[in-house]
């Protein structure tokens, strides 16, 4: 029951959709020394290890992370709110040849129905 509030309260906070492709790993609160809003939070993501469907029927290892990319995100609670996301690449054998393929996220949003901010956060977490 715990769980499923949680998980629940963390949906409401971040960007619709996100984790059905990352998991929280950790939270880090801190100063800002600004004047409005006077603390941070920092939310880090790692995309979970679930390889692209356009991958799937070939052979594949986890080939780690990129850097992480930084988005800032709504306040919360008087606390500037950044994302520190780390994509996942996977090495995959195509006509007996090592190929480094990442998750394609124009695939993961085209023909779907969603919210402008998970929109945004697809856009900004695709240019790398």
């Amino acid at each position: 029951m715990k769980e499923d509030i949680n998980q629940s309260l963390l949906e409401l906070i971040l960007p619709e959709g996100i984790l059905e492709y990352f998991s929280i790993v950790s939270l880090e609160k801190g100063e800002s020394g600004k004047y409005v809003y006077d603390k941070t939070l920092t939310i880090y993501l790692e995309e979970k290890n679930k390889i692209p469907e356009e991958y799937k029927t070939h052979k594949y290892k986890a080939s780690g992370f990129m850097q992480p990319r930084l988005i800032n995100d709504y306040p919360i609670r008087n606390m500037l709110v950044t994302l520190n996301v780390k994509r996942r690449r996977w090495d995959v054998e195509i006509d007996n040849q090592t190929k480094k393929v990442t998750r394609d996220w124009n695939l993961v949003a085209q023909g779907t129905r969603m919210s402008a901010e998970y929109a945004a956060f697809l856009k900004e977490i695709s240019r790398y």
